[in-house]
């Protein structure tokens, strides 16, 4: 059931337009930075057809969201600016937009129902969400996804995954859209989109490690379907702070000595810092698969880092050599056509895209449920 569907407007209803490429974009307001995707279908081909960002300090003082508030710090006039700018600067013409809503604005669980026939699986949602979400059921907005057991299936328990969306951030949506002159076609939760974005339907059990600026989301995935997601206060702004007050460094020079030296650096105090911040991340991610393993009884395949920081300079390796499985950092461009001449610069910003990307496939592909 795909509940947060605002309004599937018709985008073919011209008949011309059947002539056309059906286009879409996806949007993912950060911390730091906005980021626009814009992709096409034609067929079964998909082309990336323009990209754009721009960080928050390149206009304001303040970041563009605040986990503690779990909304946008700036008003919505100013992120809508923001968003213009990017839609101005890249030549983007397309109007209809899928916006992502971050971790730490959505609640995401899993629960279990008794067996019941699939007519009666929404109502039963609905009653069972109060009791685990914080915010009453009417003021969210639910989506649900049927992961395990089979509807009408005598002694099947059914195993569902639910997001909640606040209705207030929805509202907020809805007025940047609009500010920013776009259509809103749908809102997803980030971890819906990574999925999208990274697994690229593989039905192999993965793990995805989103490494944000002000939150880490770490999500397991089988066969096509998300099965678990947790948040917890590992953050990529972290490092950056923590390099930058034992050196006594600007924020922006501890940034580039993140970003180019990361946990290789030949400064032992920089890589003492980032190690002593990074085995904790690791350590969570291994009590995740482990209660994974127990439960399900399933291994996990592959660990797939995403976010800014998952490109950090031997982050990579250390995970792998830690975690004993393998990782890679999921290029999200990769089944997209695109100049060839581009190959180096997206593969090196994919990581930072992951996310506008799956949501723009929103309106693209058909949802799996």
């Amino acid at each position: 059931m795909d509940l947060k569907i605002l309004e599937k407007f018709n985008i073919f209803s011209n008949p011309l337009k059947m002539f056309f490429p059906k286009k879409m974009l996806g949007i993912d307001i950060g911390a730091a930075s906005v980021k626009v995707v814009e992709l096409s279908k034609w067929g079964d081909g998909k082309t990336l057809e323009n990209y754009g960002e721009i960080k928050s300090e390149a206009l304001y003082k303040e970041t563009f969201r605040s986990s503690e508030k779990g909304s946008y710090m700036l008003s919505n006039y100013f992120v809508s600016r923001a968003l213009k700018a990017v839609l101005d600067e890249a030549k983007i013409k397309t109007k209809a937009a899928v916006f992502s809503i971050p971790d730490y604005s959505t609640f995401c669980t899993s629960l279990e129902l008794p067996p019941m026939d699939a007519s009666e699986l929404n109502d039963a949602i609905y009653y069972n969400a109060s009791q685990h979400i914080p915010l009453p059921v009417s003021e969210t907005t639910l989506d649900w996804h049927l992961v395990g057991g089979s509807p009408g299936e005598k002694g099947s328990t059914l195993k569902i995954f639910l997001v909640a969306i606040p209705n207030q951030v929805i509202q907020d949506c809805q007025k940047i859209a609009q500010l920013a002159g776009l259509e809103l076609y749908a809102v997803e939760a980030e971890t819906l989109g990574l999925l999208r974005s990274l697994t690229k339907g593989s039905k192999d059990c993965a793990c995805i490690v989103d490494i944000g600026m002000q939150s880490t989301t770490i999500s397991i995935v089988d066969n096509k379907k998300m099965k678990k997601s947790y948040s917890f206060d590992f953050a990529g702004g972290q490092l950056t702070y923590n390099i930058a007050s034992a050196l006594g460094l600007g924020h922006a020079q501890a940034e580039d000595l993140k970003t180019r030296e990361g946990l290789l650096s030949s400064k032992e105090e920089i890589s003492k810092i980032l190690y002593l911040l990074v085995d904790p991340l690791i350590l969570e991610v291994k009590k995740v698969l482990y209660e994974f393993l127990h439960q399900e009884g399933k291994e996990i395949n592959v660990v797939y880092l995403t976010g800014g920081t998952s490109g950090l300079p031997g982050l990579k390796e250390y995970f792998a050599e830690t975690i004993k499985k393998r990782v890679e950092v999921s290029n999200c461009f990769s089944e997209f056509l695109y100049p060839p001449i581009l190959n180096g610069t997206l593969e090196k910003m994919s990581p930072s895209f992951s996310v506008a990307t799956g949501v723009a496939l929103v309106g693209l592909e058909p949802d799996d449920k």
